[in-house]
């Protein structure tokens, strides 16, 4: 069988050109045109090859400036590469850039049309799936408003239901899934695995480790535009993963003094904390819902975790992460700003973020809540604290398993009985036995 994407040898070449360009005519005259030339060239790719069969999904990870995004515009026809070849059979579904073919004074069933068209699908098709694109992207209420007047979250929701519903052969994602709530990426990545199952090819740019893992069957690993490995996804991103952490360990300082944290407990660094101390976490504070600190929590009470960070200088976009493991080390729960969708600013001196477990439905036992600050793309960690923060959860006599879940059970037998829970929420699902 063909392969549906073939890269051989592929290149592709940009200029580079003066940081500041002449502001005033009399600048320009007296420092040339040399101003407008390149002073070098570089290559963004180089020598890339490989082969994608037909159904197969790849990721493609990386550091930011690796060349991912590059190399997966020109899988999509968007520029043309300096050396080697690149062939592609089936159609394309690309989101490349969120909303590329959107027009923001359009309205977004304006905007549907023209991206629909662009995609390569004729005026009565894009009509005959026009419904089934709005209910997906769940806009029927704005879908005649002005893109302007949409979220970025709205856009990508519109941008990926168009993608979507031109039933393409090959699909191009390029990180557009970290945008928009929990709920909405759930339902794309569902959306995904059945474009997968039914044979497509796709291609997927993350820095998210995770959703590549679970995703795809193999990865290509980018570092400054060249190939450094291609394997299963296990084995590249096990490889992806240990460079970083030995990133980390280059810049975690040899020197550092022990100083006590929120919890009381003393931080040392390579003993329970690294990281190269750009950015470091200040306090960490678990709160119950009058956010009231608090170490000890029934089963199914909500908690607030709250960050406290120092930043010394600017810091673009940290991602923060939570991890919540028993004291035998078992991981019960593990998540991150770049999981849910969260793009943070740039930050700089003190500030604080905040998250709120809704439930906390863990069994009974003792618990640490892990915190860590990450580079923008995972390349390496700030600070990063481990079992620092400890808590305990009392629940009911049963001591099996992880959670204390929400349940009732219902017999039938001539008549039935419910016998609840002592914890139970009504209108929950029950099962029959």
């Amino acid at each position: 069988m063909a392969p549906a994407i073939m890269v051989k040898d592929l290149g592709k070449q940009f200029r580079r050109y003066h940081a500041q360009r002449p502001r005033r005519f009399k600048e320009l005259f007296v420092r040339g045109l040399r101003w407008f030339q390149p002073i070098e060239h570089f290559w963004a790719l180089r020598h890339i090859s490989f082969a994608l069969e037909p159904g197969r999904a790849l990721g493609i990870i990386g550091a930011n400036g690796s060349g991912k995004s590059t190399l997966l515009r020109l899988i999509g026809g968007v520029g043309r590469p300096d050396e080697g070849r690149l062939e592609t059979r089936g159609r394309i579904g690309a989101l490349l850039d969120l909303g590329a073919n959107f027009h923001p004074e359009l309205t977004g069933r304006e905007n549907v049309f023209v991206s629909g068209v662009i995609a390569g699908l004729t005026r009565q098709q894009v009509q005959e799936r026009l419904n089934d694109i709005i209910a997906f992207a769940e806009l029927e209420e704005f879908i005649d408003s002005p893109l302007r007047t949409y979220s970025t979250g709205m856009q990508m929701r519109l941008a990926f239901a168009v993608a979507v519903h031109t039933e393409p052969q090959i699909l191009l994602i390029d990180e557009v899934l970290a945008v928009g709530d929990i709920a909405f990426q759930q339902k794309c990545f569902e959306r995904i695995r059945q474009f997968k199952a039914e044979g497509c090819t796709i291609v997927f740019v993350s820095h998210e480790t995770g959703a590549v893992a679970d995703l795809c069957d193999e990865v290509i690993w980018l570092r400054a535009g060249q190939i450094v490995a291609h394997d299963k996804a296990d084995s590249v991103i096990d490889q992806y993963v240990t460079a970083m952490h030995a990133e980390t360990k280059k810049r975690t300082p040899a020197q550092h003094p022990p100083v006590q944290a929120s919890s009381g407990v003393e931080l040392r660094v390579n003993e329970n904390r690294f990281g190269s101390m750009e950015m470091e976490i200040a306090a960490v504070r678990l709160l119950d819902s009058a956010r009231r600190p608090v170490t000890e929590l029934e089963s199914g009470q909500p908690l607030s975790i709250e960050i406290e960070y120092i930043a010394p200088q600017p810091i673009p976009n940290p991602i923060f992460s939570l991890t919540i493991s028993r004291d035998d080390g078992f991981i019960c729960y593990d998540t991150s700003t770049a999981a849910t969708g969260v793009i943070t600013p740039t930050v700089q001196d003190r500030g604080h973020i905040m998250i709120h477990i809704e439930r906390l439905d863990l069994n009974g036992g003792h618990y640490y809540v892990d915190i860590g600050i990450y580079e923008r793309d995972w390349a390496y960690t700030y600070d990063y604290h481990w079992h620092v923060y400890p808590f305990t959860v009392q629940s009911g006599p049963h001591k099996h398993g992880i959670l204390q879940l929400p349940h009732r059970w219902e017999l039938n037998q001539n008549h039935h009985q419910l016998i609840d829970t002592p914890y139970l929420e009504r209108g929950l699902n029950s099962e029959a036995i």
